[in-house]
């Protein structure tokens, strides 16, 4: 939920409830507004403490993680769908990478906190031989 409509809708809440039963309408929107966000701070935790169990920037397969991916999940979104915490790119503001056991690596870039652009940057394949193309003819 865009935070100004959040905000807006608990100011409306307790101003609703304070015109309409008075000083314990009051006490009882403050009590909803206050539980909601405890919520979303119990939320935070529980993701970030799942996400502290494992490697870091570690997802099962990068390919199947970008492909779930989508512009404008926030950070917490994207912890929760990896389970993990990403590494930070040096020299730049707001780029994550994640990747996997082969090595295959997605790069997120946020903007205004939210996904803007992501790109799967695939390892190279080292150990497989080379295939000739064009193999000699048997005599």
């Amino acid at each position: 939920m865009n935070p100004i409509v959040g905000w807006g809708l608990a100011v409306a809440l307790l101003a609703v409830s304070a015109l309409t039963y008075g000083w314990r309408g009051l006490v009882l929107a403050a009590s909803f507004v206050a539980f909601w966000l405890m919520l979303q701070f119990n939320r935070t935790i529980r993701v970030m403490k799942a996400a502290a169990a494992q490697p870091l920037a570690r997802v099962p397969s990068a390919v199947m993680f970008q492909a779930g991916l989508r512009p404008g999940l926030t950070m917490l979104q994207v912890v929760s769908t990896t389970r993990s915490l990403g590494r930070k790119v040096e020299g730049s503001v707001d780029d994550w990478i994640w990747a996997d056991a082969g090595g295959d690596r997605v790069r997120l870039h946020f903007a205004r906190g939210r996904l803007a652009t992501w790109q799967l940057e695939r390892a190279q394949a080292v150990d497989s031989p080379a295939v000739d193309a064009n193999p000699p003819l048997a005599p």
